[in-house]
């Protein structure tokens, strides 16, 4: 049980505090409207992600377990892609204010339907998350269900935190942006290995 929740924890604090789309959503709409109104569009992703993790575990639960063991190596792959992105980000030191989301973009239904138009959820829950929920569901509904309590845990309340710190602070320094991308970076190496290492090892 721990092991899964863990590994939810892994997942959910880079998908937070990695800066992107969502996240300069939550940025514009801070200085716009203030946290108040903003902080629940931190729940977009218990919206827009229902659908998806349906529809890949829908065709993930009818295929051969050598595809699920070969979808984790695609997926410690593809981590360690990400983290390779969030070290250029620290690199470069960029600020998430450069990208600027559709002032037309208001409230959690907005966000939730960024989200669900987007690719990423649909890469992430495929070859990364998906296999893994599988996998904890078939030890015990138990474990799935700690999995998820452990990613959407760290990932609501890193963006929530996220949205306050910003309000809080005025805005995210570059040295704080740098802080941000090293810690997701780091974290998604570590699973990125770990996740490799348990498609290998079976």
């Amino acid at each position: 049980m721990l092991a899964y929740v863990l590994q939810g924890l892994f997942l959910g604090f880079p998908a937070a505090a990695t800066p992107g789309p969502l996240q300069a959503y939550y940025l514009a709409q801070t200085m716009r409207s203030g946290w108040k109104k903003t902080l629940p569009a931190a729940f977009a992703p218990l919206l827009s992600d229902g659908p998806i993790i349906i529809l890949v575990l829908f065709v993930l639960t009818r295929t051969p377990d050598y595809f699920l063991r070969g979808l984790r190596i695609a997926g410690g792959l593809f981590i360690l892609y990400l983290a390779t992105n969030a070290f250029l980000q620290f690199r470069r030191q960029q600020s998430p204010q450069a990208v600027v989301p559709d002032s037309s973009h208001k409230g959690l239904f907005k966000a939730a339907m960024t989200n669900l138009l987007s690719p990423n959820p649909y890469i992430f829950w495929s070859v990364v998350a998906g296999p893994i929920l599988i996998g904890a569901w078939r030890d015990s509904p138990i474990y799935g269900a700690g999995f998820m309590l452990g990613f959407y845990g760290t990932l609501i309340s890193g963006f929530a935190l996220f949205i306050i710190f910003f309000a809080a602070a005025g805005g995210l320094s570059t040295h704080m942006v740098r802080v941000l991308s090293a810690l997701s970076a780091l974290a998604l190496f570590v699973f990125g290995i770990y996740q490799l290492w348990t498609g290998i090892a079976g």
